[in-house]
């Protein structure tokens, strides 16, 4: 342990010289959940020790900020070298439990973008398919109708693989093709769905009064680019005033949901969140943030590296990257 962490330091150090001229960058982390320890289902996810080793990894060899001190000092060039900002999606109870005592613990401020249709006991569609395999009780699952055959989910290895299947298969659907598709697995597997996998509101008021940012992200997490222009303002709106009502005052920031450019969002709801009255918006496009980036399409990076020195280098390979992507050609950092 001794000689690893020798070893990231020195290699940070060589890294943070070459970052040195390059302050005016920021990266910008996505989480989702924070489990109690590995889940078989979902094995890359982020876990209890594993969070709390790399938010200690984080606070000793970068600057890790609040959302609104990193935007104001991007926007006066005036960042610390290796600068850092966290945030989390969707809105899962653990982030509450979890995540937000690990951030506490090392002094971190992180930014939660909640999707508001899913407090009190809602669930998000991917987690639907995640957790009716899980409690199936049988060793085959006749999928046909969705062109997969007969599946095997004999083994947890199994139920992951086909869960990996499913995911992409249902999550360009629309609503409503997605909503029936998942009322029949649900009968295929006579699963019992959880209602508890997201916040409450006492615990997403709990999360503000720790100090941490919430932001919008949809009312229900539907991928933007395939709604009508009137149904995708109408969810940005309507989660808006729902966190406005519930938290006292108007998030500030917004994720747009999945978050690729032209895949998932399009310029029209980047011009949508800037009339809503947000201060700025989150793509999850590659790349740190510069004065060339637009207030309404900041990219961000998602850690999945297990290995803190891998992490570490990956993330310091992304402050050199500007954005993959982006939609707005006329809006400057303001």
């Amino acid at each position: 342990m001794a000689s690893m962490k020798k070893g990231l330091s020195v290699a940070l150090e060589g890294m943070g010289s070459l970052l040195g001229g390059n302050s005016k960058r920021l990266t910008v982390l996505i989480f989702h959940r924070v489990l109690p320890e590995v889940d078989p289902l979902s094995p890359d996810e982020m876990h209890a020790s594993r969070f709390d080793a790399l938010v200690g990894t984080l606070v000793h060899f970068f600057n890790v900020l609040p959302m609104d001190e990193a935007l104001s000092r991007l926007r006066a060039g005036t960042l610390p070298t290796r600068s850092v900002a966290i945030t989390f999606d969707d809105g899962y109870a653990d982030n509450y439990t979890i995540a937000c005592p690990i951030l506490i613990k090392h002094g971190v401020k992180a930014t939660f973008f909640v999707a508001s249709g899913f407090l009190d006991g809602g669930i998000m569609w991917n987690d639907v398919v995640r957790e009716a395999l899980r409690s199936f009780r049988g060793d085959r699952l006749d999928l046909s109708w969705l062109d997969l055959g007969v599946c095997s989910v004999a083994t947890e290895a199994e139920r992951h693989r086909l869960t990996e299947t499913l995911l992409p298969k249902l999550k360009y659907l629309t609503p409503e093709g997605r909503r029936t598709a998942l009322t029949r697995l649900i009968g295929d597997t006579g699963a019992r769905i959880p209602d508890d996998l997201m916040l409450t509101t006492a615990q997403l008021q709990g999360l503000q009064a720790a100090g941490m940012e919430i932001g919008g992200h949809t009312m229900d997490h539907p991928i933007l680019a395939v709604l009508s222009e009137a149904e995708a303002r109408q969810q940005m709106a309507d989660n808006r005033t729902h966190l406005t009502r519930l938290l006292g005052r108007a998030p500030r920031y917004f994720a747009y949901p999945n978050g690729r450019p032209e895949q998932d969002y399009l310029a029209v709801h980047a011009r949508i969140a800037r009339e809503l009255g947000y201060e700025a918006a989150f793509t999850t496009s590659y790349g740190s943030a510069g004065p060339e980036s637009g207030s309404f399409e900041l990219p961000r990076f998602t850690p999945w590296d297990k290995d803190a020195l891998r992490f570490s280098l990956r993330l310091g390979h992304n402050f050199f990257r500007s954005h993959s992507r982006r939609l707005l050609s006329d809006e400057a950092l303001v």
